[in-house]
């Protein structure tokens, strides 16, 4: 497993190493050990979650507040993915920014997003299988949310604007500006 830095604080992509051979390949999902050595950060999850988009699905920008908080590691099971984690800790130097990548079966690749992180993706093939490793169970109570449009953060979702499909509660969220960190 290689752990590989993102501009933005405490967020991480997760590239496995793949064991490759006439009958096809393994690798290593994800090893909590691994992972705390290499980055310092708890990587005990809890809660796996399964979700299925189609061509131009944008899912986002969600997050648990408070002691609910969740980090989260994601990878894209089928399909390709824009994945998007932004930055929501007041106290953090890269507070404000967001950082995309390409998610696929094919590229192997996670992200893990840390707590205190709004997270979103877009769905850029016909269909898409997401998964998502949680370390906090959810709370509906604790959600918080950033509308995917923000013209502060001006997050570029790699779909035309007139084909993104959004659910009616992420057409009515908060701008980065109104969000109550």
């Amino acid at each position: 497993m290689k752990i590989k830095e993102t501009p933005l604080k405490d967020c991480y992509i997760i590239e496995p190493t793949v064991f490759e051979d006439e009958r096809g390949y393994f690798y290593e999902k994800f090893n909590e050990q691994k992972f705390e050595e290499l980055t310092g950060l708890n990587g005990h999850f809890v809660q796996d979650n399964i979700s299925k988009s189609f061509y131009g699905v944008l899912r986002g920008l969600h997050l648990q507040k408070g002691e609910h908080a969740q980090a989260k590691l994601v990878s894209c099971l089928e399909g390709k993915v824009f994945d998007v984690a932004v930055d929501l800790r007041k106290d953090s130097p890269t507070f404000g920014k967001w950082f995309g990548v390409e998610l696929t079966p094919e590229n192997k690749l996670q992200l893990y997003v840390p707590r205190g992180f709004g997270h979103g993706f877009s769905v850029l093939s016909e269909t898409a299988i997401f998964s998502y490793k949680c370390d906090n169970f959810y709370d509906k109570e604790s959600e918080g949310s950033v509308i995917w449009n923000d013209k502060d953060l001006n997050i570029d979702w790699k779909l035309p604007k007139d084909a993104i499909i959004l659910s009616e509660k992420d057409q009515n969220l908060p701008t980065f500006a109104e969000m109550n960190f």
